[in-house]
């Protein structure tokens, strides 16, 4: 697998993934950019790629938050991943997330940060997705925030972990306590990139700990894939196609070279 820290994109980056282990064994991987425009052409180039490659399994990028009535409104409430999950329902097969549990990626992550500063990461991290990918600002932000301090403390109570961040006003003090007069509802979402240098951008620990967890997660993602692969399968997936380069090796390896 490499690393975030030190990848460049290369001339005439390949963004897709391609193997077959014959007719009913294969897998096709898409890299996508986060987008909610229906005319955008990642969409119709996804739905070809979807055509073509005839899955008998997918898999999507993030959490399960369901599809809409129509294919339009999917892809303007969920992106790319939920447009997956739109495809697979019409095609009568299963798509599941490429995603570790929350336990499972809280527990990776505590193997090399203090849990302080990966429940403020999570936390401020969809803070800011929310805020930027759909548009909430207000009072719909900070309750959207409120009700995920409160499911994470819920899950955490399962594992016997207690969290910092317990109500907006923990999060808010927690906050200024790295970033010192800065509000947690504004802080940039290119601080949360893994390719972040937090001594440049201000982030403090948000690049390393996304750096951490994008390694976490693309070993996962490729054990899910290379399993479901040599099981038989004709899989599709759509992932930020960051991921792509970063998975190529060790698919490589396992897949091309034991194929």
């Amino acid at each position: 697998m490499l690393d975030y820290a030190g990848w460049r994109q290369a001339p005439g980056q390949e963004w897709d993934y391609r193997w077959s282990g014959g007719e009913s064994r294969a897998l096709t991987i898409l890299g996508a950019q986060h987008l909610r425009d229906p005319a955008d052409p990642q969409f119709a180039r996804i739905a070809a790629a979807f055509a073509e490659a005839r899955p008998t399994l997918a898999f999507y990028e993030g959490p399960d938050r369901g599809i809409a009535a129509d294919a339009e409104e999917t892809i303007r409430s969920r992106g790319e991943s939920g447009y997956v999950r739109y495809l697979a329902s019409q095609a009568g097969i299963e798509a599941h997330s490429l995603e570790p549990s929350p336990g499972q990626q809280i527990a990776m992550l505590l193997a090399e940060h203090p849990l302080d500063r990966v429940n403020l990461f999570f936390v401020l991290r969809e803070a800011a997705r929310l805020r930027e990918r759909e548009g909430r600002t207000g009072a719909a932000l900070d309750e959207a925030v409120r009700t995920l301090i409160e499911r994470s403390a819920q899950m955490a109570a399962q594992a016997r972990l207690a969290l910092p961040v317990t109500d907006l006003a923990s999060l808010d003090a927690a906050t200024r306590r790295y970033w010192p007069g800065r509000d947690w509802r504004a802080l940039p979402l290119e601080w949360f990139s893994p390719r972040a240098e937090d001594a440049m951008t201000g982030g403090v620990f948000l690049g390393a700990i996304n750096r951490s967890d994008s390694m976490n997660r693309d070993r996962y993602m490729v054990s899910q894939l290379v399993e479901a692969a040599r099981l038989g399968n004709r899989v599709f997936v759509v992932v930020g196609r960051n991921h792509v380069p970063m998975q190529k090796p060790a698919l490589d390896c396992a897949l091309r070279g034991g194929a």
